[in-house]
Parts: structure tokens; C-alpha cells; sequence
């Protein structure tokens, strides 16, 4: 298993990652990240020739609110190479600016072998309207969990 965290409140852009700083690395080498990154790559490296492929539990958590502005919806996905799983999107709805939640997601990701993916957790909230751009959030206690479960 392998966690990846930061404590401190971060604003965090529309279609950016969560940044992960402190890291509790898998020591086999099946999972990498770089600190001060919010990518963490999982690598499909398998052991038996005749399996075609690795798989991970990822689970992230963490504190998130509206940083100024119209008070609205803000959501977090984990993301496959940039691309959000629509599966693990975690949405809240906060009254007020600075109204924190908590919120949690998890994916069951497999890497075929020899391949390798590029996970992060992105800020996938929308306007309010179409018309609306879609808002910074604060993200506060962040962590990331990567389980090899097969």
C-alpha cells in the first residue's frame, strides 16, 4: 500500500489536481510519485506470465469548499490520464464560503501489462449555469491510499 498526502489548505483551479507532498511509497515500485505532484503513476508490472494485468484499489479523501465567490456545487473525480472516472465523482453543495465537507472516492483501476497510468484527483466542478465559469476549490487534508489488490 502505498498514501499519499497534504495537510494544508489549497486552492485548487477547474480541471487541475490535488497536489500530494508527503509521501509513504510502495517499496516494490508498483506505484511512483514525485513530490510536490499530484500525479501518482501505477505501473502494471505482474509477476505471473500468464496474467495479463495489475490492479489497484485507489481511495482518495479529503476536506473541500467554495473559495469566494457564488456558493455552489464543487466536486473532485479521480482521473485516468487526465480523463475524470465519472464513477468516483464526489459532490457537495455548501451554503456558504468556506463551509468545508468531507469527501470520498474510490476506483478499481487495472493496468495491462507492461503499461502504465497516470492517476491524480481533479477539481471537476461546474458553473452554476452554462454561463457560469466553474469555481476554485479549497482542498484541506488530502489523502490518497493505493492498494495493489491483484
Amino acid at each position: 500500500m502505498a498514501e499519499f498526502t497534504n495537510n494544508p489548505i489549497q486552492i485548487v483551479q477547474p480541471n487541475q489536481p490535488v497536489v500530494l507532498n508527503t509521501t509513504i511509497g510502495c517499496n516494490k515500485g508498483y506505484v511512483y510519485h514525485r513530490p510536490e505532484s499530484g500525479i501518482v503513476t501505477l505501473r502494471g508490472i505482474v509477476n505471473n506470465p500468464s496474467c495479463c494485468f495489475a490492479r489497484y484499489q485507489v481511495t482518495f479523501n479529503a476536506n473541500i469548499a467554495v473559495t469566494d465567490g457564488t456558493v455552489g456545487a464543487v466536486a473532485v473525480a479521480l482521473a485516468i490520464d487526465g480523463e475524470p472516472v465519472p464513477t468516483s465523482r464526489a459532490i457537495v453543495t455548501p451554503s456558504a464560503v468556506d463551509e468545508y465537507f468531507n469527501v470520498t472516492s474510490t476506483a478499481i483501476i487495472t493496468v495491462p501489462r507492461g503499461c502504465c497510468w497516470n492517476v491524480s484527483v481533479e477539481n471537476v466542478s461546474t458553473g452554476a449555469t452554462a454561463a457560469d465559469p466553474a469555481p476554485a476549490i479549497n482542498v484541506q487534508n488530502a489523502n490518497m491510499t493505493v492498494s495493489r489488490i491483484a
